[in-house]
C-alpha cells in the first residue's frame, strides 16, 4: 500500500533521529515552565507502533480527534483533555511518548502550539548505574498503581506532609513508609513500578516526602515492553544478576522468588484488613529474614 505525504515525513523524521538524536533529562526549571510548544518541535518515537511500517497511524484516529479539536475550536472550548507526554531529546524538541495521534490531528487542525507534560524516564543506563552502585543482593518490588497509590476517598492513607517542592496529586497507602524503612533496614533495594508514564525525579520527590527512599523507578511499563521487546529482556537479565532474591509484594500477598529452596517461589498470605497491611507485610518479611539468616 502506497504511504501518504504525511506517513513519509514521520519515517523521514525516525530515520533523520537515529544517530542524531537521544533523550536526556530535563530540568526541574523546564519541567515546570515549558507547558505547551509548537507541533514541530515533536518528534515520533521510533519505538511506538505509530511509527512501524506493518502498524503506522490510525487515519480513523487522527480523524475522530481531529473533528473533536474542530468542534472545541467553533466552540471556544479547550481543545486538549490532557497533555500529550513528551521527554527531551538533544540536541532539541520532545520525544513524544503518549499522544501521536492528536499530536497528528492538532497538525492537520493547523494548531500552533499543544500542550506537554515533559517526564524522565529510567534509561538502561539508569538501571544499571543503581545496580552497580547497590551493595545489596536482594530487592522488593511493588506496583505503584495498584499497591502503593490510593484513590481520594481510600481512607487508610498517610497523611499528606505539608512541606513538597512538586505537588503530586497522589495518596500513600496507610504503612508504606514504615515498611520501606524496614525493608531497607534488612538489606533489601526498592524497586517500583507503573505502568503509567510518571516521571522518576516526580516519584522521588513523592516519596522523599514521607522520609523514605526508593532505589528503582521503571514507569510506561506495559508500553516500554511491547515497544521495545530486547531492551526489556536485557533489562531483566541484569536485574536477576544482581539479586539473589525478590520480594514482589502485592495488596493480598508476598511473593519471594530467586532463593527458595526446592522451588520456583513461595507464597505468604497477606489478605488483611488495609490498617493491618503494613504490620503483616512486616511481620512476613521478618520471619524471611529470620529464615535466612538460619541458612
Amino acid at each position: 500500500m502506497a504511504k501518504t505525504e504525511f506517513e513519509k515525513k514521520i519515517y523521514d523524521d525516525v530515520q533523520k533521529q537515529k544517530g542524531t538524536s537521544f533523550t536526556v533529562k530535563a530540568s526541574l526549571l523546564e519541567r515546570l515552565l515549558v507547558r505547551k510548544t509548537a507541533c514541530s518541535n515533536l518528534h515520533p518515537n521510533a519505538e511506538d507502533e505509530f511509527t512501524f511500517e506493518n502498524v503506522g497511524p490510525s487515519m480513523r484516529i487522527i480523524g475522530e480527534y481531529e473533528e473533536k479539536f474542530r468542534y472545541n475550536q467553533r466552540h471556544n472550548q479547550p481543545i486538549f483533555d490532557d497533555a500529550l507526554i513528551v521527554e527531551k531529546l538533544h540536541p532539541k524538541g520532545y520525544l513524544l511518548l503518549n499522544g501521536h495521534h492528536r499530536w497528528a490531528a492538532a497538525m492537520r487542525c493547523q494548531i500552533k502550539k499543544v500542550p506537554i507534560k515533559i517526564v524522565n524516564l529510567a534509561q538502561d543506563s539508569d538501571i544499571k548505574k543503581i545496580l552497580e552502585n547497590s551493595k545489596h543482593d536482594k530487592r522488593v518490588t511493588l506496583d505503584l498503581d495498584e499497591v502503593i497509590f490510593r484513590s481520594d476517598n481510600d481512607k487508610y492513607v498517610e497523611a499528606v506532609p505539608k512541606f513538597r517542592l512538586i505537588k503530586f496529586k497522589k495518596k500513600l497507602k496507610l504503612g508504606v513508609p514504615a515498611l520501606f524503612h524496614y525493608l531497607s533496614k534488612h538489606g533489601y533495594d526498592i524497586w517500583v513500578y507503573s505502568a503509567q508514564y510518571y516521571s522518576i525525579d516526580d516519584i522521588q520527590r513523592f516519596f522523599r516526602a514521607y522520609s523514605v527512599h526508593v532505589d528503582g523507578i521503571i514507569t510506561g511499563t506495559e508500553k516500554r515492553k511491547a515497544s521495545n521487546a530486547a531492551s526489556a529482556v536485557q533489562r531483566e537479565k541484569m536485574i536477576a544478576a544482581k539479586y539473589k532474591q525478590t520480594l514482589h509484594i502485592d495488596n493480598d500477598m508476598v511473593l519471594m522468588t530467586g532463593d527458595v529452596e526446592g522451588a520456583k517461589y513461595k507464597k505468604y498470605d497477606l489478605s488483611v484488613p488495609a490498617d493491618e497491611w503494613s504490620r503483616k507485610a512486616i511481620d512476613i518479611i521478618g520471619e524471611i529474614v529470620k529464615d535466612g539468616n538460619k541458612a
